[in-house]
Parts: structure tokens; C-alpha cells; sequence
């Protein structure tokens, strides 16, 4: 204990990162690795396993009628099927994340949308897990000509649609039926904006200081190259 346990200073992340020094790979699979980084504490030091994430995207589409389309899919870590958003890893090298998504919401949904801002940025598990994801939002929505890609596999392959009004979502989640995080913040901070009149959107192209603090930082699961 360093000094008196009331925070005075301003109710916001900070990027100030804890010194770190000797990193053990655990693990080093197809999608995210885990290390053992040794961390500094006030003249102490403690082992703290790591997932190293790529991070990803999400989409809150809306409809003309304040619906929102969510998808259902197998999550097997947890045994169950999802009602999800539209998401997907930020593994292609070089590519936004609003082209992620709009892509994301291609492949799994088979619609485009001709409006998109940034709706929330969040971790999903900071404990354990460096995952960042920036949720957009969009709107005025069309179906591709010819439906949806299906470029898939195992529980990717068939992706169900269901279309559940904003009011209705939100209390599925409250309700705890709806419990991915994506599906959760999403519809949650998509509520909330509608009812402040999208006053806290954010274009596309806002800055992601999050995301930039951990790549800095050497937290993000980074792209393999092909062939590599």
C-alpha cells in the first residue's frame, strides 16, 4: 500500500502500463498465444499469464424499424448457443476496422450497410485477456444481391438471423437471456445513444487510443504473414 485508497484524480482509463520485464511464451496457437510476463509492483514483482489477443470487431445493425440483427452461433468454450452481433478478429494485416466489420457483416449476415459509426470500445476481459473491440453501428441496411457469402466452416457455416426490436433486446439482456459480450455492450450502448439522439457516435475513422496503447505495448496478437 502505497497512500490513502481514494482516487482523486479523473474517472478514466489510463495507458500508464506497470513495468514489465522477463516474457515466457505458453502457448502459441492458430488464433491468440498466452504468456507468463513478469510485472513490477512497488519494488515487488508477480507473474501474470496473458492471452494475447488479435482484437476484433462487432456490428449493432439497425434496421428502419430499430431492429437489431443478431445471429445465433455455437460458442463451444461455453457449451452454448449465442445470440451474437455480427463480429470478427482483426486478422488481415493492413485492414481497418470498419473494413473488418463491414466485411464481418457481409460474411455472416448478407447485408451492407450505407451508414457506419463508431458505437462503444471495450475489453472483453482485461483480467486475462488483452481482446479490444470497437463496436459499430450501422444503419440503413440492404441485403447483397446474393445473400450471404458463405465462406465458413464448423460453426460458422450456418448462422441463423433473427431480428429483435432495440426495447426488446435490451431487456433479453437485463433478463440475462442474452449474455455475449458483444450482444450485451452493443445493445446496451445502442440504447443509450438512441435516447440521447446519437449524440455520442463517432465516425468511422476515430481514433482508437486503446488499441493504439496496446500495440504499443506488445499486447496484441499480431497477423501471421502467409507462409509463415
Amino acid at each position: 500500500m502505497t497512500g490513502p485508497e481514494e482516487w482523486t484524480g479523473p474517472v478514466a482509463d489510463s495507458g500508464e502500463s506497470r513495468p514489465w520485464g522477463d516474457r515466457a511464451v505458453r502457448f502459441d496457437g492458430r488464433v491468440w498465444s498466452v504468456v507468463s510476463d513478469e510485472v513490477g509492483f512497488d519494488g515487488s514483482s508477480a507473474v501474470r499469464d496473458v492471452i494475447l489477443h488479435p482484437g476484433a470487431v462487432a456490428v449493432i445493425a439497425l434496421d428502419d424499424a430499430d431492429r437489431v440483427l443478431l445471429i445465433r452461433q455455437y460458442r463451444h468454450p461455453v457449451g452454448r448457443w449465442l445470440f451474437e452481433p455480427p463480429a470478427g478478429l482483426l486478422d488481415e494485416a493492413g485492414e481497418s476496422a470498419w473494413l473488418t466489420a463491414s466485411r464481418e457483416l457481409a460474411e455472416e449476415a448478407g447485408f451492407e450497410a450505407a451508414r457506419w459509426d463508431v458505437l462503444l470500445d471495450f475489453y472483453t476481459s482485461p483480467g486475462g485477456s488483452s481482446e479490444g473491440i470497437r463496436m459499430f453501428l450501422a444503419r440503413d441496411l440492404s441485403p447483397l444481391p446474393d445473400g450471404r457469402p458463405h465462406t465458413g466452416e464448423a460453426e460458422e457455416a450456418h448462422l441463423p438471423r433473427a431480428w429483435v426490436d432495440l426495447d426488446e433486446a435490451r431487456d433479453l439482456v437485463l433478463s440475462g437471456s442474452l449474455g455475449s459480450p458483444s450482444a450485451v455492450a452493443g445493445i446496451l450502448a445502442a440504447w443509450v445513444s438512441r435516447a440521447g439522439g446519437w449524440a455520442s457516435l463517432r465516425p468511422v475513422d476515430a481514433p482508437w487510443p486503446a488499441r493504439d496503447l496496446l500495440l504499443a505495448a506488445e499486447r496484441v496478437r499480431l497477423p501471421r504473414r502467409t507462409g509463415a
